[in-house]
């Protein structure tokens, strides 16, 4: 069963991929526009596809602000960045998204510093082979992968609504059709741990976050959504897979056939600053273009409204989130 829910799909995927890549079929941004003076923030930047992110972007002038729970890490991929290209402004602060405080003191030290973001670009992930728990006693690929970002763009939400067109892109992944919500287990603690099922419950939620967000904030708002498969990318997100098995398919995948972080990060930017997407929102994104036509329970309006409402009662804003969408 493993073998034909989980491996086969992904060699699947993967060997599309490949394909794109080798016949010219995959994607690339082609936009020009420029950053001057916006503000962007990005989670988890200093490495894979968030570090490639924010290169590019830090390249077209904006002003590029990283949260990383390694701020060691995070000073080496700002020098990297750095070292090609000295003009480029950007910064890190410390944020943990597995920790509800950690997020609540990144938020309020950017209110203090900024007036306004003009683009959050929700990238940080983990993936877990075995059952660990967030401080705040949370299931930690969906305390990290979800909520710590839900909470995350609420508080940061009203300097969002300052800039004048505010995008906000939650990188998410094909994953998710491996996933299913499960209400009344969204710990992972009734059922044997499961990395993929797990993991995939994380990106269905990204995916129905951000069309939740998109029809809370309406049509006419100023901040406009998307969520992102950037492809299976060569990261080292799987660095906490202790199975020598998957160790050795995540690696001979990676050297055959996986994206580099580079061709990875092309959909996020996409999503982040091209200007066919100026009237889009709420939407699923990959090989830099929509997709349509999505498994149901990534467009069932019912499971994200009652995502949205568990994971506000989760991190203990339910009180607050009302209004800043009247």
């Amino acid at each position: 069963m493993y073998l034909i829910e989980i491996i086969l799909p992904i060699l699947w995927m993967t060997t599309i991929e490949f394909l794109q890549r080798i016949f010219g079929f995959r994607n690339n941004c082609k936009s020009l526009r420029q950053l001057n003076g916006q503000i962007v923030v990005i989670t988890g930047a200093n490495s894979g596809i968030g570090k490639e992110t924010a290169r590019e972007l830090a390249n077209r002038g904006a002003k590029i602000i990283i949260g990383c729970r390694d701020m060691s890490r995070a000073e080496s991929a700002i020098n990297d960045i750095k070292e090609r290209n000295p003009m480029a402004d950007i910064i890190a602060m410390k944020l943990d998204l597995s920790s509800v405080d950690s997020i609540h003191q990144f938020a309020k030290q950017l209110k203090k510093n900024y007036d306004t973001i003009d683009i959050l670009i929700n990238n940080a992930g983990v993936a877990m082979q075995e059952h660990r728990q967030t401080e705040d006693g949370f299931e930690l690929v969906f305390g990290t992968n979800h909520l710590g970002h839900f909470l995350l763009t609420l508080l940061i939400l009203p300097l969002l609504r300052r800039a004048p067109k505010a995008r906000v892109i939650t990188v998410a992944s094909c994953a998710y059709i491996h996933g299913s919500i499960k209400f009344d287990d969204i710990n992972s603690l009734e059922e044997p741990y499961d990395m993929w099922s797990v993991y995939g419950q994380s990106k269905l939620a990204n995916i129905l976050f951000t069309r939740e967000l998109a029809r809370r904030l309406g049509t006419d708002s100023s901040i406009n959504t998307y969520a992102v498969h950037p492809g299976c990318v060569h990261t080292d997100i799987g660095r906490n897979v202790s199975s020598r098995f998957q160790q050795l398919v995540i690696k001979l995948l990676g050297t055959l056939f996986l994206l580099s972080a580079e061709s990875g990060a092309q959909t996020t930017l996409y999503c982040a600053i091209h200007e066919k997407l100026d009237r889009e929102t709420g939407g699923y994104y990959e090989n830099c273009r929509r997709v349509k036509k999505l498994s149901p329970k990534a467009t069932d309006d019912q499971s994200a409204r009652r995502l949205w409402q568990l994971s506000a009662q989760l991190v203990q804003i339910e009180k607050q989130f009302d209004s800043l969408f009247g």
